[in-house]
């Protein structure tokens, strides 16, 4: 994802405004600082050398902006923008900064095959003060798996099932590989989707969890209805207000915090039976009107996000035990 991001008070309201500016680029090496040269239409010239350069590492977003850049763009993955404090602990300081929206992200990503329309949602950098505090467009990069032409339909499909259905498992802990999504299908695409892989896409070989999650999303929908009914009459007759789904979120991302801390496999199975929990609770709630709908998205999030860092770290200790110390001895004692 891709954060445009500007001194405190001074909003970048284009992207020809932000071409004329000084650029700080935080991401990956020389790549990151080419794809924005590339996306702004700047020119390999000695001035634009000067005009976009890359951050130094672990710079500060306030000493940058102090150094003379006008302009700092960031090209992170989603869920470690999730993670990072820092943006919160900047946006609490005098001045602060400004997120900046990229009005122009539709035209980008018809232009460039590898770029994605993208919204960073309320809250998404800092919760209080609420940055952003509403939706803002901007630009996401793409990684494409791709597969020769000539590959045999039936390998397509079964690497596509395979990628799809293990998604959780694929995830990288820096955050790469976190958000895995079905190729696109439509014949007039840019990048025209492997037949084996569109079949499996496209209902043909799919998995019972994979063709009817729509139909179970809709059943979510209408459940946050129905439950949002009965929480009205909840609270008239008991007078007292149900809990908000977005409020329930906030014990998810304490368990997603604890997660980081786990040692052993054991303490795992306690926090994901803890996770599994609220999610029932939560289920219960709407359809009893205990918990109103108000912040369901939210909730949603935060469940994915903290169970797939469960998985992620589970398969880290599968990986690397913890060490035992060899100058342990365990001594027997009998009482005479």
């Amino acid at each position: 994802m891709v954060l445009v991001l500007s001194p405190g008070g001074k909003k970048i309201k284009s992207l020809p405004e932000l071409k004329r500016k000084k650029i700080a680029v935080v991401g990956d090496g020389e790549n990151s600082v080419n794809f924005v040269r590339s996306a702004l239409e700047i020119s390999d010239s000695p001035d634009a050398a000067q005009r976009v350069q890359q951050a130094p590492p672990n710079t500060p977003l306030d000493k940058l902006f102090a150094s003379g850049f006008a302009a700092v763009v960031v090209i992170e993955h989603a869920s470690k923008i999730i993670k990072d404090k820092t943006y919160e602990q900047y946006a609490k300081r005098s001045g602060g900064f400004t997120l900046n929206a990229i009005d122009e992200a539709k035209a980008l990503a018809r232009k460039y095959p590898a770029i994605s329309e993208e919204t960073i949602s309320t809250g998404m950098l800092s919760s209080s003060p609420a940055i952003p505090d509403d939706e803002v467009d901007t630009i996401g990069l793409q990684w494409l798996l791709v597969a020769q032409s000539w590959m045999p339909t039936t390998t397509a499909a079964e690497l596509a099932r395979i990628v799809y259905e293990n998604k959780s498992e694929l995830a990288l802990d820096n955050g790469f590989a976190s958000r895995i999504e079905p190729a696109a299908t439509d014949k007039d695409a840019f990048i025209v989707a492997h037949q084996g892989a569109a079949e499996y896409i496209n209902d043909d070989t799919k998995s019972f969890m994979d063709r009817y999650s729509d139909v179970m999303y809709l059943g979510a929908a209408a459940l946050s209805i129905i439950g949002s009914i009965f929480a009205a009459i909840y609270t008239k007759i008991t007078r007292v207000a149900p809990a908000k789904a977005s409020e329930l979120a906030g014990r998810i991302l304490d368990i997603g915090e604890r997660v980081a801390r786990t040692t052993c496999t054991e303490d795992l199975d306690e926090l994901q039976d803890e996770l599994e929990a609220i999610l029932r609770g939560a289920v219960i709630g709407l359809r009893d009107g205990t918990v109103s709908g108000d912040g369901l998205d939210t909730f949603k999030l935060g469940y994915e996000l903290v169970r797939d860092e469960i998985a992620l770290r589970r398969d880290h200790l599968k990986r690397h035990p913890p060490a035992v110390d060899d100058n342990l001895v365990v001594v027997k004692s009998a009482n005479a």
